[in-house]
């Protein structure tokens, strides 16, 4: 282990037992707000830890967590279950199966699923971590860059997400790492981590943009270096490899990328429109909770619902639409302005980076990025850092995101959206940083050092001070740009503690 990858998983660390330190804390000093929110009733006896376990990780099982947890207990009852996908309840169900059975005498299995999440979510992190700093180092190829932003996602804005019962840790501990074996030739990892990616989140649909792009790139690269070195008719059949190859590469990675969404959908289907249970086999509190709120359950009796009559009869598409009310601009209304701002911190920085990267490439982006001018430019060694050739089709992936988030889902869930699908936001963040602050570039100063890197003092090497912590710890002395970026991670890391765990709307 390196001495950067381990100073993040300290900080990791840290910042993971301070999260649920606080929001154990909140949640018992401030009363839950009484939110119109999904509250299924318990159907089962407490055990003699549960209001313990309740107490310490109760914050985690509010808003959207609560249809996870649901699901880990009685798998897929509701029609608007179906909007979460399966591999979190899966996940933290194993958890509570194999390392937490032990506890089954003391913790009913509410209070299992509470601690798998604590500690499933944990884990999760963790390796998030781990992945994305090995994506940015691998990318990026600058040192100081790939752990400035992976210590800044230690306290991403959507830290309460990454924390509570929600997929977003899993989802980008998979989408980091798959990116990363991409991107270091290992396709097929590449395609698996990606594929069960997206049995935790519908947008890792969105990453088999990756699949069509990286391959395509790398066979350019192959055809300019043949073109270069060959001759002939051999020219000609390694031009047909490479084509072949790059066709099958693309067409089997989508293909196992959306395997898992339409897998999941078809489930959908059968479970509404060919049902083979009735209602009487539902625990009767649970069917009086659906009779009040209009929840729809299957029944074999009954007549299918209407979506089931569509030509494509998505399930996941119907529930958006009916449940949620997402569409395109159907969020653009006045009473929603509070949320556009909630946002807006997240949509700069994508803009930013948007921005910031056509204006230093724009020769390179008219070019999609696959190829540079010159007949020996495409086979160079690209320039460290954000304006690195390998950044376009993340910062591309990172724009499509934006727009997609900004015009036909609910904004606010702009920020958690893409701080667990992109590394963007947090490599812009990083780069800013180093471009505008001149403390993480200062060895001596009249107050502590705030450094990146180690150095020697009488012949010996030391680990560097997290420069996270000390610029926080010198926040007054830090440069506006210094001041925003830091101000907005980590009042959005404790606002979401505060507001999320006690049912007060957040992002």
């Amino acid at each position: 282990m390196t001495m950067d990858v381990k100073a993040v998983l300290e900080f990791a660390t840290v910042t993971r037992g301070l999260s649920l330190l606080l929001q154990a804390v909140v949640n018992a000093a401030i009363p839950d707000h009484e939110a119109d929110a999904f509250r299924p009733p318990r159907t089962e006896e407490p055990l003699y830890l549960d209001s313990l376990v309740d107490w310490l990780f109760g914050g985690l099982s509010h808003w959207d967590a609560e249809h996870f947890l649901f699901i880990a207990e009685r798998g897929y009852l509701f029609e608007h279950n179906f909007a979460f996908f399966p591999l979190f309840p899966v996940v933290i169900r194993g958890l509570v199966e194999t390392l937490l059975w032990p506890l089954s005498s003391w913790l009913s299995l509410r209070g299992r699923l509470l601690l798998a999440v604590a500690l499933g979510n944990t884990a999760l992190f963790l390796l998030s971590v781990v992945s994305q700093h090995a994506l940015s180092r691998l990318v990026l190829q600058d040192r100081r860059l790939a752990l400035l932003s992976s210590l800044l996602y230690c306290i991403t804005p959507a830290n309460v997400f990454m924390t509570a019962g929600y997929s977003e840790s899993l989802f980008a501990a998979l989408t980091f790492g798959g990116l990363f074996l991409l991107e270091k030739g290992f396709t097929f990892r590449a395609c698996l981590a990606l594929s069960i990616a997206t049995a935790a989140r519908s947008n890792g649909l969105v990453n088999m943009g990756f699949l069509l792009y990286l391959p395509a790139l790398h066979a350019i690269s192959q055809i300019r270096e043949y073109r270069a070195t060959s001759k002939g008719h051999s020219k000609v059949l390694r031009y047909i490899w490479v084509i072949t190859r790059l066709l099958f590469t693309s067409l089997f990675g989508c293909t196992i990328i959306a395997l898992p969404f339409c897998a999941f959908q078809y489930y959908g289907y059968r479970t509404f429109c060919t049902p083979s249970t009735s209602p009487e086999q539902v625990h009767p509190a649970l069917l009086s909770l659906a009779e009040s709120k209009g929840y729809r359950i299957p029944d074999e009796n009954g007549p299918p619902p209407l979506w089931c009559m569509r030509p494509l009869p998505l399930l996941y598409s119907h529930i958006q639409d009916v449940y949620w009310d997402v569409g395109f601009l159907r969020y653009f209304e006045l009473k929603q302005i509070p949320n556009f701002l909630l946002a807006l911190p997240m949509a700069t920085l994508g803009i930013m980076a948007a921005y910031a990267y056509y204006q230093a490439n724009p020769e390179l982006c008219s070019r999609l990025g696959l190829w540079r001018a010159g007949p020996d430019k495409g086979l160079a060694k690209p320039a460290p850092g954000f304006f690195n050739p390998q950044v376009f089709v993340y910062v591309v992936h990172s724009t499509v995101l934006l727009v997609f988030g900004t015009l036909c889902m609910h904004v606010q869930v702009l920020t958690r959206f893409m701080a667990s699908s992109s590394p963007v936001p947090f490599w812009i963040s990083a780069h800013l940083l180093l471009l505008n602050e001149p403390l993480l570039h200062q060895r001596r100063m009249s107050k502590p050092n705030v450094e990146l890197q180690p150095h020697s003092r009488n012949g010996c090497s030391h680990t560097p001070q997290n420069p996270i912590v000390a610029l926080l710890t010198h926040f007054r002395s830090c440069s506006p740009t210094t001041q925003s970026i830091l101000g907005y991670f980590v009042s959005y890391w404790l606002l979401g503690l505060v507001l999320h765990c006690n049912f007060l709307p957040w992002t």
